[in-house]
């Protein structure tokens, strides 16, 4: 084959360094945007922040109006100096060699950040048991069957397996399964109360059995948690009346008694580390209107250091002076980016809180079906930029703190030809279950009916999925007596 050089046209899309940078701002939620603001801050030294009193949030107006920084415009530099856009195809490091790219979570997370929260942790099932065990008095033989079934018990505070399987694991030729047994009697009498529980009927006669003796209706709930277990799983009211010869007041106590216990000992324990939301704009009524205005704590106000920006000279080609024209870039076009972000924000949560006022007037029933395109299309933006906006961004309302992502949803026709949110049909059969009889709950069929009349037109699979969605349980695990 004979080569030949052939010239082709083509067009294809390439992002500069600044949309990459303003498109990673923009996915960024609040916790990770001030981490990453704090790395410029450390990394750039002609970033610095505006300290102010008496922060007030910010609206959309006076952030379309807010200029970039008032002590930029008094730095006399060359523009020529610096480029206003980088070429395509190009990374930061090409132009700038102060440039270090942003830190990995696993690097974060080992760099040493806070002391104190490094040296604390959270506390464990398994460390509050082993504390319990020290303070014990056990031989030697009884601490190491001891240590083998609390390492077998699981973050719920059951005994994972049986304890045939735990005496298998010792190893220990001397030591017989009934002794194991009277360890393992010894382990329930731990804090919580329940733990260390074969099964969810021992748990709860280990609670019972707890219990101060002059609790009215103990002997009964126990003798209903040890005998007729599986009429109390299977919600069998008659049954239960029957064999304990009690009247409807009486098992409705009995049931009160049982509901009291906790069928999970070991998340009474189980403590993780808090995870705070930091809400991005407040919701709030004015004048009878909705307003939205940014949260100043969520983003702190930045600016160029004038102090270092007057030491740039214009036809100085030093190693000194390129490096701080270099970061004085930087900072600008970070700043951008930043201010960037705050209005694609304010835009698209002002929008939402538009799209449903119904809601924030009269709950979720309300709420109307929204999905990403109807918010593009109406700032005239791509679905790419509203799903970056929307994804762990949240919101401060009356009504709680809530995240973008809650006020979109399907939508299910009506008989009228209209549309429901699928958010308010859930809220409607919410309402629907929690005014029902107890004694006769609804079922999903009927529920299904009564949407129906209404004008929703939804299956009674739907109901179920909704539903469960919600945890809620179908309506024979509802069914109670009064």
């Amino acid at each position: 084959m004979k080569q030949t050089l052939q010239l082709r046209l083509g067009q294809h899309l390439t992002m500069t360094p600044q949309l990459q940078q303003a498109i990673r701002l923009l996915q960024l939620s609040t916790l990770d945007l001030k981490q990453e603001i704090q790395e410029a801050l450390e990394s750039n030294p002609l970033l610095d922040t505006e300290e102010e009193t008496g922060i007030q949030p910010i609206s959309a107006e006076e952030l379309k109006d807010k200029p970039v920084d008032k002590g930029e415009q008094e730095i006399n530099v060359e523009s020529s100096d610096m480029p206003d856009e980088l070429p395509t195809d190009s990374e930061w490091a090409d132009t700038f060699d102060s440039y270090t790219p942003p830190a990995s979570s696993s690097q974060r997370d080992n760099q040493d950040s806070d002391y104190l929260a490094q040296s604390s942790s959270a506390q464990t099932l398994h460390a509050h048991l082993d504390w319990q065990m020290n303070l014990t008095p056990f031989s030697p033989t009884d601490h190491a069957i001891a240590t083998a079934l609390i390492d077998a018990v699981s973050e719920d505070g059951y005994l994972v397996g049986s304890i045939e399987e735990v005496h298998a694991g010792l190893a220990m030729a001397e030591v017989e399964l009934d002794e194991v047994e009277a360890v393992l009697h010894r382990i329930q009498s731990f804090d919580p109360p329940g733990v260390a529980a074969r099964d969810p009927q021992e748990c709860l006669l280990i609670q019972l059995r707890q219990l101060p003796e002059d609790t009215q209706h103990l002997q009964q709930a126990i003798q209903l948690c040890d005998k007729y277990f599986a009429l109390l799983a299977a919600r069998d009211q008659n049954q239960i009346k029957r064999k304990l010869k009690v009247d409807d007041e009486e098992l409705s106590a009995i049931n009160k008694l049982i509901c009291s216990l906790n069928p999970h000992p070991g998340s009474l324990i189980a403590d993780s580390e808090p995870q705070y939301v930091v809400p991005d704009v407040f919701v709030s009524r004015k004048n009878g209107q909705w307003h939205v205005t940014l949260n100043p704590e969520s983003t702190p106000k930045l600016k160029v250091n004038s102090g270092y920006a007057s030491l740039i000279r214009r036809a100085d080609q030093s190693d000194d002076n390129i490096y701080l024209k270099n970061h004085l870039q930087e900072a600008r076009w970070f700043i951008k980016s930043l201010l960037s972000r705050n209005d694609t924000l304010l835009k698209v949560a002002t929008k939402i809180v538009e799209f449903q006022q119904g809601y924030f007037d009269y709950g979720e029933e309300a709420m109307k079906p929204m999905v990403l395109r109807d918010v593009a299309e109406a700032l005239e933006m791509h679905e790419s930029t509203i799903s970056r906006v929307t994804t762990q961004k949240y919101m401060h309302t009356p009504k709680g703190t809530l995240e973008f992502k809650y006020f979109f949803s399907s939508h299910v026709s009506t008989t009228a030809g209209g549309e429901c949110s699928a958010t308010a049909i859930r809220a409607l059969i919410k309402k629907l279950i929690s005014a029902e009889k107890v004694n006769k709950p609804l079922s999903d069929n009927k529920i299904a009916t009564i949407l129906s009349e209404q004008g929703i037109e939804v299956a009674r699979r739907t109901v179920a999925k909704y539903r469960e969605s919600m945890g809620i349980p179908p309506s024979n695990e509802r069914k109670r007596l009064m």
